[in-house]
């Protein structure tokens, strides 16, 4: 089964409106709740990353009886520094977003944790790519 999703940027609104929808998914197809609530979490983050530091993009959903695969797509303007990004409490985000509630910089560390493969394709002023494999503990 595949999912595709556009997610805007700036609109703090909708951000999660993805994760929820894919999460109301997984639970029709009897994912396992520790294999939806590990997904979710990493899901989510990269949405509101989306929204909170890009121009846009879209996430991409794989879905077999074995695993998960996710890929997140946005358009610009790009992790200068992934190795500070990946950092706990590391964020760019600017004082608005802040203010929010979001920004605290455990986005991507929160992305790693939780997914059994994860690749990031980015660079100052380029599109991130974000691809995420969750293996599922029992076929779904």
């Amino acid at each position: 089964m595949h999912l595709n999703y556009s997610v805007k940027a700036r609109d703090f609104t909708s951000a999660g409106s993805v994760s929820s929808a894919i999460k109301k998914v997984l639970k029709q197809l009897n994912i396992p709740p520790a294999d939806i609530k590990r997904i979710i979490v990493a899901l989510y983050e990269a949405e509101v990353n989306i929204v909170a530091h890009s121009y846009g993009g879209t996430i991409e959903c794989e879905l077999s009886h074995d695993r998960i695969e996710l890929t997140i797509s946005d358009e610009g303007p790009g992790i200068s520094d992934l190795t500070m990004a990946m950092t706990e409490g590391y964020s760019t985000a600017t004082e608005e977003v802040r203010e929010m509630g979001f920004g605290a910089g455990m986005g991507l560390s929160n992305i790693k944790k939780n997914s059994d493969v994860l690749a990031i394709d980015t660079a100052a002023d380029s599109p991130t790519i974000i691809h995420m494999t969750f293996n599922l503990k029992q076929g779904g």
